[in-house]
This record gives C-alpha cells, structure tokens and sequence, in this order.
C-alpha cells in the first residue's frame, strides 16, 4: 500500500516539539469541544480537509455535497474536521485516539446523527508516518472491541491530511458561542481499550 506524504504541518508547532493531527466526526462543532477538553492539547481549530477542491468554505461544502448527492458531481467533498495541535510530551497520539474513537460512531458512513453526507465522514488524517501506523493500530484495537459488542465494520478513512482550509470564524468553538446548537455526535458506549 502506497502512503501519500503528509502536508501541512505548521513549522513553527515542528520546531516546538508539537504535533498535528484533524479528526473527522461528523459535525465539527461537537467534534471541537470534546478534543478541546483533553489535557495536552494545545489548540483545535475546525476546517475542511481532503477534498479534492484547494480552497473552500462552509457554503462550497454544503453545495459540493448537494451537486454529489444529485449526481451531477464525482468530486471529492472536503470532510469537516477538527486540526488538533497537541504535546506528545503530555498526551500520547493514542490518548487522543480514545477520545477520537469514543466520541462518535465510526462504523455509519457518511453519516452521524441527523447529519447526513460525505462531509460528516469519520476520518483519521495524519501529518507524520508514526501518526499513521499508531491510528491504523487503534483502528484495529476499536474494531475487535467493536466487534465484541456485536458492532459492525469501521468505515474510517486514515489518509495524510492534504487540503486543509480554516473554517469561517463564526464555526470556531460554535457550542461555547450558541449553547444550545445542534450536534449529531454521540458515541456508541463501547470504551477503547488503551494499550
């Protein structure tokens, strides 16, 4: 299996020592407020990523996603995603795997709640080799405690994070700003076993 190198890794979290990584969960909004909250992360921003479009925006993702849906595009949506930037000095990757993997439902697809389309794909998208093989062994750690809780088959994409653009300033920390906002996440119950 070839791997593609990974991009946009900030230089200056490089030379601190930091790391990054985004998370696909469905919607960014709940997404955000449960990595924000784990020790060692240093911050988390929403945005789209690994779409095939270089640059875009909250409204070119909702109409890519209408276009694909009508079959009028086979292009690539961009993902919502969270871009973490955390200490591995404080926080292991795994760490944060956890909390990726328990806080939605990795084995719906395109999907999380009443979120519907490839956009609110679950999706694993590393910046670095080691960040590679560390999520595709949790995925395979998550599915066999999936899997034992009679759960089916993972459909997470884990592929290097290419594309990334910010998301408008309105979608950073959505749920401090409107309490009361809607967010389809919800985990499954089933606890990943940290090694």
């Amino acid at each position: 299996m070839k791997h593609q190198h990974p991009t946009h890794a900030n230089p200056q979290n490089l030379a601190n020592h930091l790391e990054e990584i985004a998370f696909g969960m469905g919607c960014f909004w709940g997404a955000e407020r449960r990595v924000r909250r784990h020790f060692g992360v240093e911050s988390v921003e929403v945005g789209y990523a690994n779409g095939e479009m270089l640059r875009t925006n909250y409204k070119s993702v909702l109409a890519t996603e209408r276009a694909i849906t009508a079959g009028l595009s086979k292009i690539r949506n961009h993902a919502e995603v969270v871009r973490v930037t955390f200490d591995p000095k404080k926080v292991s990757l795994e760490s944060l795997l956890k909390v990726f993997w328990e806080g939605h439902n990795p084995t719906q697809g395109d999907r999380q709640g009443n979120d519907i389309g490839s956009n609110y794909r679950s999706g694993i998208y590393y910046t670095t080799e080691q960040q590679r093989e560390v999520a595709e062994k949790s995925l395979q750690t998550y599915q066999r405690a999936l899997t034992e809780n009679k759960y089916g088959k993972i459909t997470t994409e884990i592929e290097p994070l290419k594309n990334y653009n910010r998301a408008e300033e309105e979608h950073q920390r959505y749920l401090e700003k409107n309490p009361e906002g809607y967010c389809g996440l919800s985990g499954i119950q089933v606890k990943y076993p940290l090694s």
